[in-house]
């Protein structure tokens, strides 16, 4: 579940990638220009792709906190706990 930091996060994006796309279906569809409405919408998702997958520097601490404790609290082993329940 995103954080409300990633959810700004986002949004901002969005705010440049949402314009970027509607003009990219203007050229596709009304002007009549392939190449730059495809280039306007694959420069759009694009942009919204990269900020989700792009890992900042100042995001890798959280990012390992979360595999360490992850690691840490792993799921019981059902077959241990039934050897348990029935000693």
């Amino acid at each position: 579940m995103a954080g409300i930091i990633d959810t700004f996060k986002l949004a901002g994006v969005l705010i440049l990638a949402i314009p970027a796309a509607l003009a990219g279906l203007e050229f596709l569809f009304v002007r009549g220009d392939p190449f730059v409405g495809g280039t306007l919408l694959v420069l759009s998702a694009g942009l919204v792709l990269i900020q989700r997958r792009l890992t900042m520097p100042s995001d890798v601490p959280s990012a390992v906190a979360k595999r360490v404790a992850g690691s840490v609290t792993s799921e019981p082993d059902p077959e241990h706990e039934e050897s348990v329940e029935r000693d």
